[in-house]
Protein backbone atom coordinates (compact mmCIF):
# COMPACT_ATOMS: atom_id res chain seq x y z
CA UNK A 1 0.00 0.00 0.00
CA UNK A 2 2.78 2.25 0.60
CA UNK A 3 4.54 1.36 -2.28
CA UNK A 4 1.84 2.32 -4.11
CA UNK A 5 1.16 5.37 -2.72
CA UNK A 6 4.65 6.82 -2.94
CA UNK A 7 4.67 6.06 -6.58
CA UNK A 8 1.69 7.95 -7.68
CA UNK A 9 3.36 10.78 -5.56
CA UNK A 10 6.51 10.37 -8.21
CA UNK A 11 4.65 9.60 -11.17
CA UNK A 12 0.67 10.33 -11.03
CA UNK A 13 0.19 9.47 -14.55
CA UNK A 14 0.50 5.69 -13.13
CA UNK A 15 -3.30 6.49 -12.38
CA UNK A 16 -3.73 6.63 -8.67
CA UNK A 17 -4.04 3.82 -6.11
CA UNK A 18 -7.52 1.42 -5.03
CA UNK A 19 -6.96 -0.03 -1.21
CA UNK A 20 -9.17 -2.79 -0.29
CA UNK A 21 -8.71 -4.42 2.97
CA UNK A 22 -10.52 -5.25 6.04
CA UNK A 23 -11.68 -2.43 8.58
CA UNK A 24 -9.20 -1.11 10.75
CA UNK A 25 -6.21 -1.58 9.01
CA UNK A 26 -4.89 2.40 8.87
CA UNK A 27 -6.10 2.71 5.06
CA UNK A 28 -7.45 6.03 6.27
CA UNK A 29 -4.62 6.73 8.51
CA UNK A 30 -1.68 5.97 5.96
CA UNK A 31 -3.15 8.24 3.60
CA UNK A 32 -3.70 11.50 4.95
CA UNK A 33 -0.21 10.83 6.34
CA UNK A 34 1.08 10.67 2.59
CA UNK A 35 0.37 14.90 2.57
CA UNK A 36 2.61 15.33 5.26
CA UNK A 37 5.27 13.97 3.40
CA UNK A 38 5.00 15.56 0.44
CA UNK A 39 7.16 19.32 -0.08
CA UNK A 40 5.03 22.33 -0.47
CA UNK A 41 4.25 23.74 -3.62
CA UNK A 42 4.27 27.09 -5.96
CA UNK A 43 1.05 28.42 -6.19
CA UNK A 44 -0.48 31.81 -7.80
CA UNK A 45 -1.86 33.38 -4.40
CA UNK A 46 -6.08 33.16 -4.00
CA UNK A 47 -6.02 31.14 -7.30
CA UNK A 48 -9.13 28.52 -6.60
CA UNK A 49 -7.71 26.21 -8.60
CA UNK A 50 -3.82 26.32 -7.09
CA UNK A 51 -2.55 27.15 -10.43
CA UNK A 52 1.18 27.35 -10.92
CA UNK A 53 3.08 30.76 -11.16
CA UNK A 54 4.79 29.80 -14.23
CA UNK A 55 4.07 26.56 -15.79
CA UNK A 56 1.49 27.08 -18.11
CA UNK A 57 0.63 23.56 -18.24
CA UNK A 58 -0.54 23.70 -14.76
CA UNK A 59 -2.63 27.45 -14.78
CA UNK A 60 -5.93 27.97 -15.14
CA UNK A 61 -7.35 29.69 -18.31
CA UNK A 62 -8.10 32.83 -16.58
CA UNK A 63 -4.14 32.71 -14.80
CA UNK A 64 -2.68 32.37 -18.42
CA UNK A 65 -4.86 35.21 -19.84
CA UNK A 66 -3.44 37.20 -16.86
CA UNK A 67 0.08 36.09 -18.15
CA UNK A 68 -0.78 36.89 -21.59
CA UNK A 69 -1.65 40.14 -20.61
CA UNK A 70 1.72 41.09 -18.88
CA UNK A 71 0.07 41.39 -15.56
CA UNK A 72 1.28 40.59 -12.29
CA UNK A 73 1.12 37.67 -10.87
CA UNK A 74 0.96 37.47 -6.93
CA UNK A 75 2.83 33.99 -6.28
CA UNK A 76 2.96 32.00 -2.61
CA UNK A 77 3.75 28.59 -1.25
CA UNK A 78 0.89 25.83 -0.05
CA UNK A 79 0.84 22.47 1.35
CA UNK A 80 -0.33 20.08 -1.23
CA UNK A 81 -3.94 19.80 -0.97
CA UNK A 82 -5.73 16.75 0.53
CA UNK A 83 -9.10 16.34 -0.59
CA UNK A 84 -11.76 14.32 1.24
CA UNK A 85 -14.51 13.08 -0.73
CA UNK A 86 -17.95 12.80 1.22
CA UNK A 87 -19.77 9.90 0.39
CA UNK A 88 -23.09 11.57 -0.45
CA UNK A 89 -21.37 14.66 -2.48
CA UNK A 90 -23.43 15.71 -5.89
CA UNK A 91 -22.35 15.86 -9.11
CA UNK A 92 -22.11 19.55 -8.85
CA UNK A 93 -20.50 19.49 -5.19
CA UNK A 94 -17.62 17.66 -7.02
CA UNK A 95 -17.18 19.32 -10.59
CA UNK A 96 -18.76 22.84 -10.18
CA UNK A 97 -21.10 24.61 -10.39
CA UNK A 98 -21.85 27.44 -13.47
CA UNK A 99 -24.82 30.35 -12.21
CA UNK A 100 -26.67 30.64 -15.22
CA UNK A 101 -28.89 33.51 -13.84
CA UNK A 102 -25.50 35.57 -13.72
CA UNK A 103 -23.89 34.57 -16.65
CA UNK A 104 -27.10 35.44 -18.75
CA UNK A 105 -27.76 39.00 -16.95
CA UNK A 106 -24.13 40.37 -16.64
CA UNK A 107 -22.71 38.40 -19.56
CA UNK A 108 -20.11 36.09 -17.49
CA UNK A 109 -18.77 33.30 -16.75
CA UNK A 110 -19.72 32.76 -13.12
CA UNK A 111 -18.07 29.38 -12.02
CA UNK A 112 -18.45 27.80 -8.38
CA UNK A 113 -15.42 25.61 -8.24
CA UNK A 114 -16.15 22.02 -6.60
CA UNK A 115 -14.17 19.21 -5.23
CA UNK A 116 -11.77 18.34 -8.19
CA UNK A 117 -10.42 22.29 -8.05
CA UNK A 118 -9.63 22.22 -4.75
CA UNK A 119 -7.59 18.65 -5.35
CA UNK A 120 -5.67 20.25 -8.44
CA UNK A 121 -1.72 19.07 -7.82
CA UNK A 122 -2.80 17.34 -4.71
CA UNK A 123 -4.40 14.17 -3.33
CA UNK A 124 -8.35 13.31 -3.97
CA UNK A 125 -9.45 10.52 -1.31
CA UNK A 126 -12.42 8.42 -1.99
CA UNK A 127 -13.03 6.59 1.40
CA UNK A 128 -15.56 3.71 0.86
CA UNK A 129 -15.04 3.87 -3.20
CA UNK A 130 -16.91 0.70 -4.04
CA UNK A 131 -20.31 2.55 -2.00
CA UNK A 132 -19.77 5.53 -4.17
CA UNK A 133 -22.36 6.37 -7.26
CA UNK A 134 -20.80 4.95 -10.49
CA UNK A 135 -21.59 8.02 -12.45
CA UNK A 136 -19.56 9.99 -10.12
CA UNK A 137 -16.77 7.15 -9.61
CA UNK A 138 -16.36 7.61 -13.76
CA UNK A 139 -16.16 11.77 -13.83
CA UNK A 140 -13.38 11.49 -10.83
CA UNK A 141 -11.36 8.59 -13.21
CA UNK A 142 -11.87 10.33 -16.80
CA UNK A 143 -10.39 13.92 -14.31
CA UNK A 144 -7.80 12.09 -13.18
CA UNK A 145 -6.99 10.35 -16.59
CA UNK A 146 -6.92 13.73 -18.89
CA UNK A 147 -5.70 16.05 -16.11
CA UNK A 148 -8.82 17.99 -17.01
CA UNK A 149 -12.56 19.03 -15.43
CA UNK A 150 -15.04 20.40 -17.84
CA UNK A 151 -18.37 21.68 -16.52
CA UNK A 152 -21.34 21.98 -19.18
CA UNK A 153 -24.59 23.77 -18.28
CA UNK A 154 -27.23 25.25 -20.81
CA UNK A 155 -24.78 26.14 -23.58
CA UNK A 156 -21.82 27.36 -21.47
CA UNK A 157 -18.90 25.49 -21.15
CA UNK A 158 -16.46 25.82 -18.50
CA UNK A 159 -12.71 24.18 -18.22
CA UNK A 160 -9.75 23.57 -15.38
CA UNK A 161 -6.63 22.02 -14.57
CA UNK A 162 -7.90 19.04 -12.19
CA UNK A 163 -4.34 17.34 -12.50
CA UNK A 164 -4.65 14.66 -8.98
CA UNK A 165 -3.24 11.49 -7.77
CA UNK A 166 -6.71 9.75 -7.21
CA UNK A 167 -6.80 6.97 -3.89
CA UNK A 168 -9.93 5.10 -3.50
CA UNK A 169 -10.00 2.57 -0.25
CA UNK A 170 -13.18 0.17 0.66
CA UNK A 171 -13.78 -3.04 2.46
CA UNK A 172 -14.45 -6.27 -0.10
CA UNK A 173 -17.64 -7.21 2.27
CA UNK A 174 -19.32 -3.82 1.27
CA UNK A 175 -19.18 -5.12 -2.56
CA UNK A 176 -16.40 -4.75 -5.37
CA UNK A 177 -16.51 -1.98 -8.08
CA UNK A 178 -17.42 -2.58 -11.42
CA UNK A 179 -14.66 -4.34 -13.54
CA UNK A 180 -14.44 -1.27 -16.19
CA UNK A 181 -13.85 0.69 -12.83
CA UNK A 182 -11.64 -1.19 -10.86
CA UNK A 183 -9.11 -1.37 -14.36
CA UNK A 184 -9.48 2.41 -14.32
CA UNK A 185 -7.05 2.55 -11.05
CA UNK A 186 -3.34 2.21 -11.93
CA UNK A 187 -2.63 0.32 -8.47
CA UNK A 188 -4.25 -1.84 -6.47
CA UNK A 189 -3.23 -2.64 -2.94
CA UNK A 190 -5.01 -5.85 -0.54
CA UNK A 191 -4.34 -5.26 3.27
CA UNK A 192 -5.17 -7.52 5.47
CA UNK A 193 -4.85 -7.77 9.31
CA UNK A 194 -1.78 -8.49 10.58
CA UNK A 195 -1.51 -11.76 12.48
CA UNK A 196 1.53 -11.89 14.49
CA UNK A 197 0.99 -10.82 18.32
CA UNK A 198 4.35 -9.34 18.71
CA UNK A 199 3.52 -6.89 15.46
CA UNK A 200 -0.14 -6.21 16.74
CA UNK A 201 0.98 -5.35 20.40
CA UNK A 202 3.80 -2.49 18.68
CA UNK A 203 1.24 -0.88 17.08
CA UNK A 204 -1.12 -0.78 19.78
CA UNK A 205 1.44 0.62 21.73
CA UNK A 206 2.46 3.51 18.86
CA UNK A 207 -0.84 4.54 18.57
CA UNK A 208 -1.41 4.83 22.77
CA UNK A 209 1.92 7.09 22.14
CA UNK A 210 0.21 8.82 19.93
CA UNK A 211 -2.70 9.61 21.63
CA UNK A 212 -0.82 10.43 24.83
CA UNK A 213 1.55 12.93 22.82
CA UNK A 214 0.54 13.94 19.06
CA UNK A 215 3.10 16.70 19.33
CA UNK A 216 6.02 14.67 20.82
CA UNK A 217 5.33 11.47 18.72
CA UNK A 218 5.37 13.40 15.06
CA UNK A 219 8.68 15.53 16.13
CA UNK A 220 10.09 11.86 17.49
CA UNK A 221 9.36 10.62 13.55
CA UNK A 222 10.07 14.12 11.87
CA UNK A 223 14.04 13.47 11.36
CA UNK A 224 12.41 10.16 9.24
CA UNK A 225 9.78 11.79 7.37
CA UNK A 226 12.26 14.86 6.27
CA UNK A 227 14.96 12.24 4.79
CA UNK A 228 11.61 10.60 2.73
CA UNK A 229 10.58 14.03 1.54
CA UNK A 230 14.06 14.82 -0.03
CA UNK A 231 14.04 10.84 -1.58
CA UNK A 232 10.52 11.40 -3.19
CA UNK A 233 11.59 15.10 -4.67
CA UNK A 234 14.74 13.40 -5.96
CA UNK A 235 12.96 10.06 -7.44
CA UNK A 236 10.81 13.04 -9.53
CA UNK A 237 13.50 14.96 -11.00
CA UNK A 238 15.35 11.54 -12.23
CA UNK A 239 11.80 10.10 -13.47
CA UNK A 240 12.33 11.45 -16.86
CA UNK A 241 16.25 10.05 -17.08
CA UNK A 242 14.87 6.57 -16.22
CA UNK A 243 15.25 3.95 -19.09
CA UNK A 244 13.66 0.56 -19.43
CA UNK A 245 15.43 -2.41 -22.01
CA UNK A 246 13.47 -3.24 -24.80
CA UNK A 247 13.32 -6.91 -23.89
CA UNK A 248 11.97 -6.21 -20.05
CA UNK A 249 9.09 -4.17 -22.04
CA UNK A 250 8.45 -7.45 -24.52
CA UNK A 251 8.47 -9.88 -21.11
CA UNK A 252 6.13 -7.55 -19.34
CA UNK A 253 3.62 -7.30 -22.31
CA UNK A 254 3.98 -11.22 -22.54
CA UNK A 255 3.45 -11.25 -18.71
CA UNK A 256 0.20 -9.06 -19.36
CA UNK A 257 -0.74 -11.62 -22.45
CA UNK A 258 -0.78 -14.80 -20.73
CA UNK A 259 -2.69 -13.39 -18.25
CA UNK A 260 -5.22 -12.31 -20.88
CA UNK A 261 -5.47 -8.84 -19.68
CA UNK A 262 -8.09 -6.64 -21.44
CA UNK A 263 -6.57 -3.51 -23.31
CA UNK A 264 -2.76 -2.23 -22.67
CA UNK A 265 -3.57 -0.21 -19.69
CA UNK A 266 -1.98 -3.13 -17.65
CA UNK A 267 1.20 -2.71 -19.62
CA UNK A 268 1.34 0.57 -19.05
CA UNK A 269 1.22 0.91 -16.09
CA UNK A 270 3.50 -1.86 -14.92
CA UNK A 271 6.38 0.71 -17.57
CA UNK A 272 5.26 3.70 -15.81
CA UNK A 273 5.63 1.71 -11.98
CA UNK A 274 8.63 0.16 -12.58
CA UNK A 275 10.23 3.48 -14.10
CA UNK A 276 9.24 5.06 -10.76
CA UNK A 277 10.76 2.98 -8.11
CA UNK A 278 13.79 2.87 -10.43
CA UNK A 279 13.78 6.57 -9.63
CA UNK A 280 12.85 6.09 -5.66
CA UNK A 281 15.71 3.98 -5.48
CA UNK A 282 18.17 6.40 -6.99
CA UNK A 283 19.35 4.26 -10.25
CA UNK A 284 18.11 4.91 -14.38
CA UNK A 285 17.84 1.50 -15.80
CA UNK A 286 14.88 -0.40 -14.96
CA UNK A 287 16.31 -4.19 -13.27
CA UNK A 288 14.23 -7.27 -13.35
CA UNK A 289 13.35 -6.87 -9.49
CA UNK A 290 11.64 -3.70 -9.93
CA UNK A 291 9.19 -5.28 -12.08
CA UNK A 292 9.05 -7.69 -10.11
CA UNK A 293 8.19 -5.95 -7.02
CA UNK A 294 4.98 -3.59 -9.05
CA UNK A 295 3.44 -6.25 -11.24
CA UNK A 296 1.07 -7.80 -9.02
CA UNK A 297 -0.16 -4.00 -7.56
CA UNK A 298 -0.41 -3.13 -11.39
CA UNK A 299 -2.37 -6.50 -12.54
CA UNK A 300 -4.06 -7.90 -10.09
CA UNK A 301 -7.11 -6.01 -10.50
CA UNK A 302 -7.37 -6.40 -14.23
CA UNK A 303 -7.59 -9.99 -14.29
CA UNK A 304 -11.10 -11.47 -15.35
CA UNK A 305 -12.82 -12.68 -12.34
CA UNK A 306 -13.98 -16.73 -12.48
CA UNK A 307 -16.86 -16.98 -9.84
CA UNK A 308 -15.64 -20.57 -9.56
CA UNK A 309 -11.85 -20.15 -9.40
CA UNK A 310 -10.12 -20.05 -5.36
CA UNK A 311 -7.06 -19.02 -6.64
CA UNK A 312 -5.75 -15.49 -5.50
CA UNK A 313 -5.58 -13.61 -8.42
CA UNK A 314 -2.28 -11.97 -6.95
CA UNK A 315 -0.69 -15.16 -6.89
CA UNK A 316 -1.48 -15.76 -10.91
CA UNK A 317 -0.11 -13.09 -11.63
CA UNK A 318 3.42 -13.61 -9.88
CA UNK A 319 3.00 -17.15 -11.26
CA UNK A 320 3.18 -16.03 -14.77
CA UNK A 321 6.25 -13.59 -14.04
CA UNK A 322 8.54 -16.38 -12.60
CA UNK A 323 7.99 -18.60 -15.74
CA UNK A 324 8.58 -15.85 -17.95
CA UNK A 325 11.11 -13.55 -16.42
CA UNK A 326 12.85 -16.71 -14.94
CA UNK A 327 12.85 -14.72 -11.47
CA UNK A 328 11.12 -15.47 -8.02
CA UNK A 329 9.00 -13.45 -6.02
CA UNK A 330 8.38 -13.74 -2.20
CA UNK A 331 5.49 -13.35 -0.39
CA UNK A 332 4.45 -9.62 -0.37
CA UNK A 333 5.29 -9.53 -4.41
CA UNK A 334 8.57 -8.34 -4.08
CA UNK A 335 11.42 -10.31 -6.12
CA UNK A 336 13.36 -12.18 -4.50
Amino acid sequence: MKLSLLLNVIDPKIGGVMIMGDRGTGKSTTIRALADLLPEIDVVVDDPFNSHPTDSDLMSDAIKEAVARGEDIPKGTKKVPMVDLPLGATEDRVCGTIDIEKALAEGVKAFEPGLLAKANRGILYVDEVNLLDDHLVDVLLDSAASGWNTVEREGISIRHPARFVLVGSGNPEEGELRPQLLDRFGMHAEIRTVKDPTLRVDIVEQRSQFDQNPEGFLQKHLEEQEVLQKKLVAAQTLLPSVSIDYDLRVQISQVCAELDVDGLRGDIVTNRAAKALTALEGRTEVEVSDIGRVIVLCLRHRLRKDPLESIDSGYKVGKVFRDIFGFDLNQDGAAA
